[in-house]
């Protein structure tokens, strides 16, 4: 057991030292000055308006529907996503927290990507095999096309101000129709359902687009951390339950809907509890800068937990082997 922890640890290390990088050069700009203070919204803006949507897009329009089929470790994951995304907005809505804030507290303790795809695909690869691609496949579209949606359907709903519930509803879908990153996804579904082919340019553009999301996001926050924040008492005892929901809470979670729940084969089952056990991915940071929330408990959660999470991820594979 201790030589196959210790060869999956090193690559984990390789697999993650690449996100603290891009983290530090986006630090290291903002810091020095060079990039101003609007770098990180602006970088923010073209995550949120171009590369995201090209990669959920991408995403979807490849994934056929029947890849899908596998309701028991949808359900597994999904509840144990949910299960703690659901518990700590709740929380944070008793602690008076705004609903729009509150989800993306929620977003913080439960969304793995795009360390799903990032860090989730290759360690998995890595510890077993070639089969982990089809539940990783899922877990990551589970994570950005439900549990991403979810989150900005309840931020939208938090933000509007208008008290009629006709008025209100009305608002609400207008931004959600126009949010690229719900009409990306569904976009790819619908093309995937029609068995629409991209290929050549298109799929180039695609790809190429897609592939600057993970890091121009790591870097934006890079940015964000550069400036200066108050409030690190409050914020640390945040993070530290945040980090805890998402490193300890939803792999628990996930571990017993899996083994005990829903019976899952043993490699589906160890593939559900991996990929939960990732690190808080950029993706509520980014909400976080797109709707002008405050970011400093996201920021530190996404920097806490991919640091500590070289160490729970081991002790998931140990207790896995």
């Amino acid at each position: 057991m201790s030589s196959l922890v210790s060869s999956l640890f090193a690559p984990l290390l390789r697999i993650i030292l690449p996100v603290f990088a891009l983290i530090f050069a986006g630090y290291a700009c903002r810091k020095t000055n060079r990039l101003g203070p609007n770098a990180s919204s602006e970088l923010n803006r073209f995550v949120v308006y171009l590369a995201l949507p090209a990669l959920l897009f991408d995403i979807m329009a490849t994934t056929p529907w029947h890849t899908l089929d596998q309701p028991a470790f949808i359900a597994v994951f999904g509840l144990g996503a949910g299960g703690v995304f659901l518990l700590t907005v709740l929380i944070r809505l008793k602690q008076s927290r705004h609903l729009a804030d509150a989800s993306l507290d929620g977003l913080n303790a439960a969304y793995p990507y795009p360390n799903t795809g990032f860090i989730g695909l290759p360690l998995c690869m890595l510890a077993f095999g070639h089969a982990s691609l089809a539940p990783a496949v899922i877990a990551t579209i589970l994570t950005v096309c439900v549990l991403f949606a979810v989150g900005i359907v309840l931020i939208e709903l938090g933000l509007q101000t208008d008290k009629r519930w006709g008025a209100t509803f009305g608002k609400v879908l207008r931004s959600l129709i126009t949010n690229p990153l719900l009409f990306a996804p569904f976009a790819g579904w619908l093309c995937s359902g029609a068995g629409l082919t991209i290929s050549g340019g298109a799929d180039t553009f695609l790809k190429l687009l897609g592939a600057a999301a993970s890091p121009c996001a790591l870097v934006a926050l890079g940015l964000f951390l550069g400036e200066k924040s108050e409030g690190g008492a409050v914020k640390l005892k945040t993070t530290t339950a945040l980090v805890f929901a998402k490193l300890v809470a939803q792999p628990l979670l996930t571990g017993w809907l899996a083994f005990h729940v829903f019976a899952l084969p043993a490699l589906w089952a160890k593939t559900a509890v991996i990929l939960s056990a990732l690190p808080t991915g950029t993706g509520p940071f980014m909400l976080a800068e797109f709707y002008r929330r405050e970011a400093a408990v996201t920021s530190s959660t996404i920097l806490f937990s991919t640091v500590i999470s070289l160490i729970t991820v081991t002790v998931c594979l140990a207790a896995l082997s």
